[in-house]
């Protein structure tokens, strides 16, 4: 059995990105650049827990001006958190523009995104699942074995169709989106909890104010299984190679990767 935890963002980040940029991070521990869109999720998911713990509650249902306070709360905590450890704006990432400019726009679209979603939650039919020991799936945490290597994550938020089969699901402020990251919760749901029926994955996208259409788990057990012992190996064995290009604009160390590409 390894010894080390590995996730689905490792995976994602280590054969959908940048092995490279996964040594700098996570191997070597180079200081991350801050970037507003990343405190932009982290703020977004908050607000999104907290409504749907209020519904499961019962006691109350958020509305949206709750909602924007937990944003505005966990946004602007961060940033001035960020900005008090890297005080040089130029430095940040950001997509165009000016970075203060980008802190502004991604706030605002915050606010409008985590009242979207208080409509969308009052809204959805399916009931949120609970585990056997009564533990709502809401930023459900796990830690499963595929094949002895250990895989830790959290569920943002797992959902019972009419027909008792259940659906994982993934909320996304961003663009980027991993099929694997469904097969992958939807096989650790299963494996916390045996015999319960995972069909389906999707995503809510916050940038569009709806869900994905729904994605079939049909990955069989025995390719994720390998897929995380393909990484668990590779980051043991010391293979990481560098994959320059676009995306390169979007890297939290590329200040500190021999391989950065610029374009001229």
């Amino acid at each position: 059995m390894s010894k080390h935890r590995r996730s689905v963002s490792q995976f994602n980040q280590y054969f959908e990105g940048c092995s490279w940029r996964y040594k700098l991070q996570r191997i070597d521990r180079v200081p991350q650049r801050p970037a507003a869109w990343s405190h932009h999720g982290t703020a977004f998911h908050t607000a999104a827990e907290h409504v749907e713990l209020a519904r499961w509650k019962g006691d109350g249902l958020l509305d949206q001006g709750d909602a924007q306070t937990l944003f505005n709360d966990a946004y602007t905590e961060a940033i001035n958190k960020s900005m008090r450890e890297w005080p040089d704006l130029d430095d940040w990432l950001r997509a165009k523009g000016e970075t203060q400019d980008d802190i502004e726009q991604r706030y605002e679209l915050g606010m409008q995104q985590a009242a979207e979603y208080v409509t969308h939650s009052n809204n959805r039919l399916e009931r949120i699942w609970e585990t056997p020991e009564g533990v709502p799936a809401i930023e459900l945490h796990f830690e499963v074995e595929f094949a002895g290597v250990p895989v830790v994550g959290f569920i943002d938020l797992v959902v019972e169709r009419p027909d008792g089969s259940l659906v994982v699901r993934d909320n996304k402020t961003g663009t980027m989106k991993s099929k694997f990251q469904l097969y992958a919760y939807g096989s650790a749901l299963r494996r916390m909890v045996p015999g319960v029926r995972v069909d389906a994955g999707d995503w809510w996208l916050a940038k569009e104010n709806r869900l994905s259409r729904p994605v079939k788990l049909g990955m069989p057990e025995q390719e994720i299984e390998a897929s995380f012992v393909a990484l668990d190996e590779g980051v043991k064995a010391g293979e990481f190679v560098p994959q320059p290009g676009f995306n390169c604009r979007f890297c939290d160390v590329s200040h500190k990767c021999d391989f950065f590409y610029r374009k001229s």
